[in-house]
């Protein structure tokens, strides 16, 4: 299954896909976390034509569509430049999203995912890639198995999100 996974780097003509997979995955994997399952907040800040124009825009920002043969069924965004912790911009790179469609989790599409992200680190000289997940759920261990470590306490960005579910860990994998 894994060798029919497929990286599609987003164009605008690919914008509407791009943000019904990612709201439909973040609804599946995120509602939780927001008071009445309402993740407008987010989805306005991550979903829309124009938070994607503007990304495209941003040089260090790097958008993908996933797709598993045909069938687009995840979303991927990094930020190729990103200081963080005692790692100046040259040498981190910062994965902002991986989200995958619940149907097709358990396909081998995140393990792919982070291996195609930590080649484009390894092609940009880069020492260390950091992400960050929630604490509770099934992602951290997924990250930890792919030799992540954490490295700080965070938590969601967002005021209404439920104040028990912010907590979020930064983690680093070095290469």
């Amino acid at each position: 299954m894994e060798n029919n996974i497929q990286f599609v780097p987003l164009k605008p003509e690919l914008y509407s896909t791009y943000i019904e997979i990612g709201t439909k995955a973040y609804d599946q994997h995120y509602k939780h976390l927001w008071p009445k399952g309402d993740t407008t907040t987010y989805i306005k800040n991550s979903f829309t034509k124009e938070v994607l124009l503007n990304e495209e825009k941003d040089e260090d920002t790097v958008l993908y569509l996933i797709k598993l043969n045909s069938e687009h069924v995840g979303i991927l965004k990094f930020t190729l430049h990103k200081q963080l912790q005692d790692y100046n911009k040259a040498d981190a790179l910062y994965l902002d999203k991986i989200y995958i469609l619940n149907e097709f989790s358990g396909k081998g599409i995140g393990s792919k995912s982070l291996k195609f992200v930590e080649q484009i680190a390894t092609d940009h000289s880069k020492k260390a890639i950091f992400l960050e997940s929630m604490q509770k759920g099934l992602a951290l261990p997924f990250y930890l198995s792919h030799s992540f470590t954490i490295v700080a306490n965070t938590q969601v960005p967002f005021n209404n999100v439920i104040e028990e579910e912010k907590p979020m860990y930064l983690l680093r994998k070095d290469i």
